[in-house]
């Protein structure tokens, strides 16, 4: 079964910066897409964006563009998000797992939390 732990989230401040990972393991990493999700107090998960197995493109949601940047690498079996500017609507739990809009597997990692708050 798939396993993913999440890592880096913490409190900071509107306009701050977080650099969270993905350490995935117990499937082949390189061959998937990866994407990041996050979970709002009373809203469903939402896929925040994307990113190829080889790590040439990305996509990200609208909330997110230009803000936000997805990473892998692949000899690490490792995905990241940089997120700069970062907002109180961003304050979320972050998870990973691969696939995009569909979800590869069922399993879920604990999670990370982001919280944006002066």
């Amino acid at each position: 079964q798939a396993q993913f732990v999440e890592s880096g989230g913490g409190l900071v401040q509107p306009g701050g910066s977080l650099r969270l990972s993905c350490a995935a393991s117990r499937f082949m990493f390189r061959v998937h897409t990866m994407s990041w999700y996050r979970q709002a107090p009373g809203k469903e998960r939402e896929l925040v964006g994307s990113i190829s197995s080889t790590g040439d493109t990305t996509n990200y949601a609208d909330s997110v563009k230009g803000r936000f940047t997805i990473s892998r690498d692949n000899a690490k079996n490792t995905m990241y998000l940089q997120m700069n500017s970062l907002k109180p609507e961003d304050t979320a739990v972050y998870y990973c797992n691969a696939g995009a809009v569909v979800v590869t597997f069922s399993s879920w990692g604990q999670g990370t939390q982001v919280t944006v708050s002066s």
